[in-house]
């Protein structure tokens, strides 16, 4: 079988279909070039004709723990980088406050930034008891 390589479209079919036949990924870009009108039908026609030659150029599809690790892993990014955001937007609104968190905690989020903020929702002004 074989399936373009477009998104993650192809992701589900591989994972069901692993182990019990071969499937093919292949590049999109190299069997574009569908004569006609494009549909799916005719597309799908189309490659397993390429299939059927041997026209194909297989994609290096990775091992099933290989590509779990690739997810993992970008998705801690991912959270790695919304934290930043939330740490740089309640700055923001801190600093919109006229208060000056970065000056004294290096880290808006980290242990004495946060209790320095659950201070300041407790209602705490008083700057040299939040800095204690």
């Amino acid at each position: 079988m074989a399936i373009e390589s477009t998104g993650v479209y192809w992701k589900p079919v591989c994972n069901i279909l692993e182990g019990l036949m071969e499937v093919i990924l292949v590049n999109a870009r190299h069997v574009k070039a569908v004569p006609g009108h494009k549909t799916d039908a005719r597309e799908s026609a189309w490659l397993a004709d390429l299939l059927r030659h041997g026209l194909l150029k297989a994609r290096c599809i990775p091992p099933r723990h290989i590509r779990d690790l690739r997810e993992l892993t970008r998705y801690r990014h991912s959270v790695l980088r919304d934290r930043s955001t939330v740490a740089n937007r309640l700055q923001k609104v801190i600093e919109s406050g006229n208060m000056k968190l970065g000056q004294v905690a290096s880290d808006a989020l980290g242990v004495s930034g946060r209790a320095m903020l659950r201070a300041l929702a407790a209602g705490e002004t008083n700057a040299t008891t939040m800095a204690d």
